[in-house]
C-alpha cells in the first residue's frame, strides 16, 4: 500500500521532483474531511480540493442521492463521505471516475455497496491492472487496490460513446471523445447546470501526462480536447479541471493548440535529427500560452518519447 500511495501522490503533484522537494519541507497531509475544501460552484454541485488528496472532486446532489466524479488517493475516500455528509444527508448513490489513475479512483474502495460506479470502457480494462503510467517506474505491488479490497470500488457499469443517466435538472451526461491523457477520459457535463468536469485530460494550464500505457496518445489529444470544446461550446460555461482551478472552453481550446504546437515541435526535431535530450533541455512553453505551468524533466521527456513513438 504504501508504493501505491507514493505513486499516486506523485501523479497529483505532477512530478518526482516537486513531490520529494514538498516531502521535505512539510509532514504529509493527513487524510480527513477538515483537509478538504468544498468549493461550491452552484447550489447542488461542489468540487472538494485538498493538498495531495488527489483529483478534483465533483459532488453533485440530486433529487434521488449525490452522484460522485472522482474518488481521489487511497484513504480520501472516507473523508469525501464525511464532507459529503456536511453537505447533503441524501444517499450517495452513483461514481464516475474520469480514468484510472490512482488519484481519481482509490477512494473507491471506501464506499459502501451498492453504490454505482460507472466509466468508460477502456477504463474498466485499465483499472483491472492499474499499471503505472508512462514515466513512472512500475509497481512492486502483487496486488492492485481493488484486489485488497476484494474487488470493492470496481466499475459496475460502462460506456463506449455517451451515457446519461438521470433527467431534468438532474441529468448526467457522459461524454468519450478519443484518446488524450489516457484511452479512458470520461468527460461528465451537468447540462442544467452548463458544467462540466474534464479529469486529467484537462488537468490544469500545464504539459500534460501522456500516458502510452494506458492508451494515451500525444498525437491524438489536440483533437481530442478540440472535440470536447466543440461539444461544450453550446452547453457549458464552467470546466472543472483534473487538479486545477475551474476554467472555461476558451481556456479549452486553448489547451488543444497548446498540445498541436507541442507535437509539431516534436515532429520538427524528429526532422532535424534532434535527440530526445537535446529537446527536452531546450524546449520551452511559448510566450503566448501566459500562466501555464513549466513542466518538470521527467514528464517532459517522457512526453516526448511517446509522441515519437507514436510518429514512427
Amino acid at each position: 500500500m504504501k508504493r501505491v500511495a507514493l505513486l499516486v501522490t506523485l501523479l497529483s503533484v505532477g512530478s518526482v521532483s516537486v513531490a520529494i522537494k514538498g516531502s521535505q519541507q512539510a509532514p504529509p497531509v493527513q487524510p480527513s474531511a477538515k483537509a478538504l475544501e468544498a468549493e461550491k460552484l452552484k447550489d447542488n454541485l461542489w468540487v472538494l480540493k485538498g493538498a495531495a488528496s488527489g483529483g478534483n472532486t465533483a459532488v453533485f446532489v440530486t433529487a434521488k442521492g449525490v452522484v460522485v466524479v472522482d474518488t481521489k488517493n487511497p484513504g480520501w475516500g472516507q473523508p469525501i463521505i464525511e464532507k459529503i455528509r456536511e453537505l447533503t444527508d441524501k444517499p450517495i448513490t452513483t461514481i464516475i471516475n474520469t480514468h484510472t489513475h490512482g488519484d481519481h479512483v482509490s477512494g473507491n474502495v471506501e464506499f459502501t455497496p451498492p453504490v454505482e460506479v460507472i466509466v468508460q470502457n477502456n477504463t474498466k480494462a485499465n483499472m483491472a491492472k492499474m499499471s503505472a503510467p508512462s514515466g513512472f517506474a512500475p509497481s512492486k505491488e502483487t496486488q492492485t487496490i481493488f484486489e485488497k479490497n476484494n474487488g470493492r470500488g470496481l466499475p459496475t457499469k460502462t460506456f463506449k460513446d455517451k451515457m446519461t443517466i438521470g433527467s431534468g435538472p438532474d441529468r448526467v451526461e457522459l461524454r468519450y471523445f478519443g484518446r488524450g491523457h489516457t484511452n479512458g477520459d470520461a468527460w461528465v457535463i451537468f447540462p442544467a447546470l452548463r458544467v462540466m468536469h474534464a479529469g486529467d485530460i484537462f488537468s490544469g494550464k500545464n504539459v500534460p501526462l501522456l500516458d502510452a500505457i494506458n492508451g494515451g496518445s500525444g498525437v491524438e489529444i489536440p483533437k481530442t480536447l478540440m472535440k470536447a470544446a466543440d461539444y461544450a461550446s453550446k452547453t457549458v460555461d464552467t470546466i472543472i479541471t483534473g487538479h486545477s482551478s475551474q476554467m472555461t472552453v476558451a481556456d479549452l481550446r486553448e489547451y488543444s493548440n497548446f498540445n498541436q504546437e507541442f507535437v509539431a515541435a516534436v515532429q520538427a526535431a524528429k526532422k532535424a535529427g534532434t535527440s530526445v535530450d537535446d529537446l527536452a533541455a531546450s524546449w520551452k512553453i511559448p510566450e503566448k500560452y501566459v500562466g501555464y505551468t513549466a513542466p518538470q524533466p521527467v514528464r517532459l521527456k517522457s512526453n516526448i518519447e511517446v509522441v515519437l513513438a507514436e510518429l514512427k
